[in-house]
């Protein structure tokens, strides 16, 4: 049922292809997530990305192997028109903001409503606090933060690409969530598929669109 997973990671093989947006305001830290948790980097002088960039990390999930193909897209207003396509096909969003900067967070539910108009409405989101390590400049409250994920439905921690903090944890939690939603629905699929096929996993019903081959979460 595996398929190789070709020039991104060589012969490592995987299960499922899980793909996860990170969104937010820029200068939130996203890009360092991204590195931190693909690569166990952090770069002090990362710049503001332009567009969309992407990386690729393999870790097992419940016993099998699951790719996260994780999209680090722009936070400026003015590469929201590009990247808005990037939301077809995601089963994972990370909404980040800087806890030191009460306006990334009072930004969030304008990001939650564009994640509601462009994602398939059974995509999963977390929502990071980023910058812990900067608790003495914090201006958004840890309980704040959390009582809107709550009212949201968002799971949610607070995380730094600095020191690693509950990095790794973040994103294995919301692999998790989505490999839960889509186990059941994936055994039934794989009944009907080609031995030798890997399995994408796609929350959106156009088949054309996105990453992904088999619809498993809509």
């Amino acid at each position: 049922m595996r398929q190789k997973m070709g020039e991104f990671d060589g012969s490592v093989e995987y299960d499922y292809l899980f793909k996860i947006v990170l969104i937010g305001d820029s200068g939130v830290g996203k890009s360092n997530l991204l590195s931190r948790f693909t690569k166990n980097e952090f770069h002090l002088d990362s710049k503001s990305t332009i567009g969309v960039e992407f990386a690729t990390k393999t870790l097992m999930v419940d016993g099998k192997t699951v790719k996260a193909q994780i999209w680090d897209t722009a936070g400026q207003e003015r590469y929201r028109a590009i990247t808005s396509a990037y939301y077809r096909g995601a089963v994972g969003a990370f909404l980040v903001y800087d806890i030191t900067k009460k306006q990334t967070f009072d930004n969030i539910q304008r990001w939650l409503g564009e994640l509601r108009n462009h994602a398939d409405p059974n995509i999963v989101v977390m929502m990071a606090g980023n910058k812990s390590d900067l608790s003495n400049l914090r201006t958004v409250s840890e309980d704040v933060a959390r009582e809107l994920a709550e009212k949201e439905g968002l799971s949610f921690l607070e995380t730094s690409a600095l020191d690693s903090t509950n990095v790794d944890k973040a994103f294995q939690t919301i692999l998790g969530e989505i490999y839960g939603i889509v186990s059941r629905k994936a055994l039934a699929a794989q009944e009907a598929m080609t031995p030798g096929q890997g399995t994408t996993i796609s929350v959106s019903d156009d088949s054309t669109g996105g990453i992904g081959r088999t619809s498993c979460c809509s």
